[in-house]
């Protein structure tokens, strides 16, 4: 009798972890990397992560993520990231885009977006309106829509620092790209716009031509500083004590020589200690075709005169690999994205290492100890996958490292294309 009773709450803890997806996933086999180790994994086949933000309550810890071909958000325990499970996932609206996510005070924005054909979307199929989303996470597990704001046009790499603004890369009517937008939401039932900024030629009707600015985002703020990627436009700082009259302060055009013209300056994080920013573009061409795409550091000591200091060096292939293996293997290859989340207190903070995906050549780390002389200090190159769930990349079915996010217990979460998030660590000295 004894025994049976064992079985059966042995055999219900099974059952309910197997449907909380309460066991940890396995880490697959086959990656390639110097100076990491992988220490875990999160496959979640019926989310596909890709934008990651940690929020802390109590004792655990948890990530937010949004997703790439499965609408809505998934939450994870990461208390253990060697043992990560999720423990809820929001459905999202079909055939709707839910890209978009940031948290601070307790608040997550998130987004709804048409879905692009290329990534799935049907166009003659209706989606939810675009609109930001404020969630509640006063508790954390089950988070409670609060409010909402729309553009007209949908938004792309939105950031929130706390306080009364959100800071959008807003699409809007009578504009050509994302411009930057900042948002009350002080009343989150009533959020109400306060500012806005765009390059020359941006603006319908306006006398100067496009030169493909786009503020890809997110706007990076500090104090009343923000810093703007803007695509073809440049990496432009700008002074935002007054929100309702932003005034540019200095930028540094990159023009059409790195990457496509309107990504030509994809991400820009602010190292004020350092008086640098990291900045990117990002590739876009499969099998590297387009002109050659670039990160490094531009000088930010004199606000009012960026400028480029030093850039990466190319990633490497592994051992054994031709030269021209990140360009033939298929997928893209280049920069995308940064540890950019420096403001909140669990992203570890920019000291000597910079962390970026390169697509096909998985994650890279830099050692700018020396600002003039950037080194190569690890990398880490996940196998590709066996199935595709979305229809990206087009070519062949090829690692995709996308979005990357290290916490201040020194973990490092990646998510990719086709797969799930690796949870590392960086060994080297």
């Amino acid at each position: 009798m004894i025994n049976r009773f064992i079985r059966i709450v042995l055999l219900t803890i099974v059952s309910a972890a197997l449907a909380t997806g309460a066991f940890a996933d396995p880490i697959p086999e086959g990656a390639r990397g110097e100076n990491i180790e992988a220490v875990g994994y999160i496959d979640a086949p019926n989310a596909s992560p890709f934008k990651m933000s940690l929020l802390q309550s109590g004792d655990r810890w948890y990530m937010y993520t949004s997703n790439f071909f499965h609408p809505g958000w998934a939450i994870f325990d990461v208390t253990d990231p060697t043992e990560p499970t999720m423990v809820n996932f929001i459905q999202g609206p079909a055939n709707t885009s839910t890209w978009q996510l940031d948290i601070a005070d307790n608040l997550m924005i998130t987004s709804y977006d048409a879905l692009p054909t290329s990534w799935g979307g049907d166009a003659d199929q209706p989606h939810a309106p675009e609109a930001i989303l404020i969630w509640s996470l006063k508790d954390p597990v089950n988070p409670k829509q609060i409010g909402s704001f729309t553009t007209g046009g949908g938004t792309h790499r939105n950031a929130y620092f706390g306080g009364d603004y959100v800071h959008l890369a807003a699409n809007l009517p009578g504009y050509q790209g994302e411009l930057y937008m900042i948002v009350d939401i002080s009343d989150p039932a009533s959020p109400v716009e306060v500012g806005r900024f765009a390059t020359a030629g941006m603006k319908d009707g306006d006398a100067a031509p496009y030169d493909g600015g786009r503020l890809h985002g997110p706007a990076d703020v500090r104090g009343d500083t923000a810093f703007l990627p803007m695509g073809g436009s440049g990496f432009i700082i700008a002074n935002i004590e007054d929100p309702a009259n932003i005034e540019e302060i200095s930028r540094l055009d990159f023009g059409p020589l790195f990457g496509p013209t309107h990504l030509s300056v994809h991400t820009t994080t602010p190292y004020l200690e350092k008086g640098l920013a990291i900045v990117n573009s990002e590739a876009i061409a499969e099998n590297c075709g387009e002109a050659l795409n670039f990160a490094g550091l531009v000088d930010i000591s004199d606000l009012t005169a960026p400028r480029l200091l030093s850039s990466f060096p190319m990633p490497q292939p592994p051992a054994g690999e031709p030269l021209d293996y990140f360009c033939n293997h298929g997928g893209r290859f280049g920069p995308h994205n940064q540890n950019q989340l420096q403001h909140n207190p669990l992203v570890e903070n920019q000291t000597d290492h910079v962390y970026m995906t390169y697509f096909n050549g998985g994650l890279r780390i830099f050692d700018i100890s020396t600002p003039v002389n950037p080194q190569e200090a690890g990398w880490f190159l996940p196998p590709d996958p066996t199935s595709r769930r979305g229809p990206l990349p087009r070519g062949a079915l090829v690692v995709q490292s996308e979005d990357v996010l290290v916490d201040t217990r020194g973990y490092i979460y990646v998510s990719h294309k086709n797969q799930g998030i690796w949870v590392m660590r960086y060994t080297g000295e």
